[in-house]
């Protein structure tokens, strides 16, 4: 008879990465739901980029580093490469030399995203909020070209449609 497994301490359902886009003062399905669709819509270019940086400058502190972790998340569940830092680079409007840029482009994606979302200076964090948005849309574009061009379920590739 083989061994049952266990919960990981984690709600039956409960999403396995659940903790990544939480935010202490909400409700975490509000939370993730709310920013979640936000950070999505700024990727897809719904949203300018000017409102993104606005609203990022505008969180808590704390806040920050919780949405350039929700970040990272998405840029790696969206299958983001090391190939697609240069473009991101150009398109975020950075210098090859700013900090998350050089993170971005010395490979071992998954190392490096964890990297840039530990920023600590506002400077760094608000350029790691741009790079990280422009690296989302890349590496969702390319995702939803391959995967969902006959259609999908992924809600967050409906938003333009509820708008």
């Amino acid at each position: 008879m083989g061994r049952r497994r266990r919960g990981r301490g984690r709600p039956r359902g409960a999403a396995r990465n659940a903790e990544h886009c939480g935010a202490a003062s909400v409700p975490r399905k509000a939370a993730m739901n709310e920013r979640d669709a936000l950070l999505n819509e700024f990727a897809q270019g719904l949203r300018p980029m000017s409102e993104g940086v606005a609203w990022f400058d505008g969180l808590r502190e704390e806040e920050q580093p919780e949405v350039l972790r929700c970040l990272r998340h998405h840029c790696v569940q969206a299958r983001a490469l090391t190939e697609d830092a240069p473009e991101s680079i150009r398109r975020a409007g950075l210098r090859p030399t700013h900090t998350p840029a050089v993170l971005l482009s010395r490979g071992r994606i998954d190392e490096q995203l964890g990297k840039i979302a530990g920023l600590e200076p506002l400077d760094e964090r608000r350029k790691a909020f741009r790079l990280l948005i422009v690296l989302l849309s890349i590496a969702d574009r390319r995702r939803r070209d391959r995967f969902c061009s006959d259609g999908c379920g992924h809600w967050w590739h409906q938003l333009s449609q509820t708008e």
